[in-house]
C-alpha cells in the first residue's frame, strides 16, 4: 500500500473532480479542495478561482500531490474564459505547486489533443498532436508546461489524456449515437481510479503523458498501455457502465 498522500485537487466539485477525491479518500489519503463553490463530502473544501493567486498558494500548502483538473472543460472564447483559466490559471496552479514544494502533479488534457486524427488505430501518446480546436491547444500547453516543471524543477508530472467522461444527458445522448464515442468512453469510477494511480505510482520517471479510457466496445482508439505500464492503471468499467452517474454534479 502507498504512503498516505496530502493531495489537493483543483477543480474537486465537477464531474471527475468528485470522483478522484473520492477514491482518492477510499485509498484512505487526504484530500484537499478547491473550486468556486464548497466540494459536498470534502471536510477541506477550499474556494476560489484561478486567478486568485494568494488562495492557490494557501490550498498548496503543506500537500504532497497535485491533481489539476480546474479549467473551461470545452472550447470557448478564447480571451474571456480559454486564456483566463486554462493558461493563466495553469501557470498559477504550477508556480503554487513550485513554491509549495509539491513532488507530484497530474494534469488532466483531453483526447481532443487528438481530435484530427483520421487513424490508424490506436493512436498513441507518442504520435503528433492535431487538436482541432482553442481548447485541445490549452491543453496542449498544459502538457509542455508539465514537462517544462517535471525537469527544471525536479516534479513528477503526469499528463493524462482523458476520453470522453460525459457531464450530462447531453454527452451521453451523444455517446449513444456511434460506436466510436463508446470506445473513448471513461466512466467517472474509472477516472478516480486513474488520477489515484496516476499519484500512487512507483516507477520511475519525470515525466509521463498517458491516455485513459474505459474498456472499449469494439476497439481501442487511444492507446493506454503506458497508462498500464507506468501507473498500474487497469479500467473496470465498460460503456454504458457508470454513465446514469453524469448530470448528478
Amino acid at each position: 500500500m502507498p504512503a498516505t498522500l496530502s493531495v489537493l485537487v483543483t477543480g474537486s466539485g465537477g464531474r471527475v473532480g468528485r470522483a478522484v477525491c473520492a477514491e482518492l479518500l477510499r485509498r484512505g489519503h487526504r484530500v484537499r479542495g478547491f473550486d468556486l463553490r464548497p466540494t459536498p463530502g470534502l471536510d477541506d473544501a477550499r474556494t476560489g478561482d484561478l486567478k486568485d493567486v494568494k488562495a492557490l498558494r494557501e490550498a498548496a500548502e503543506g500537500m504532497t500531490g497535485l491533481v489539476h483538473l480546474a479549467a473551461v472543460p470545452d472550447d470557448a472564447d478564447f480571451m474571456s474564459l480559454l486564456l483566463p483559466n486554462n493558461v493563466v490559471g495553469l501557470f498559477n496552479v504550477m508556480e503554487a505547486a513550485r513554491e509549495a514544494g509539491i513532488g507530484r502533479v497530474v494534469l488532466a488534457s483531453t483526447g481532443q489533443m487528438v481530435s484530427g486524427h483520421e487513424g490508424p488505430w490506436p493512436v498513441t501518446p507518442e504520435m503528433p498532436g492535431t487538436p482541432t480546436n482553442w481548447y485541445a491547444s490549452t491543453k496542449a500547453l498544459a502538457e509542455a508546461a508539465g514537462c517544462q516543471y517535471a525537469r527544471r524543477h525536479g516534479m513528477k508530472v503526469v499528463a493524462l489524456r482523458l476520453g470522453w467522461c460525459p457531464r450530462d444527458q447531453s454527452h451521453i445522448d451523444q455517446i449513444k449515437k456511434g460506436i466510436f464515442g463508446q470506445d473513448i468512453y471513461l466512466s467517472s469510477r474509472d477516472a478516480g481510479r486513474l488520477f489515484a494511480c496516476a499519484l500512487e505510482t512507483q516507477v520511475e520517471f519525470k515525466y509521463a503523458c498517458c491516455f485513459g479510457t474505459s474498456k472499449p466496445i469494439e476497439k481501442p482508439r487511444f492507446c493506454i498501455e503506458s497508462a498500464k505500464r507506468l501507473l498500474g492503471y487497469e479500467p473496470q468499467d465498460r460503456w454504458p457502465q457508470g454513465a446514469e452517474e453524469a448530470g448528478k454534479v
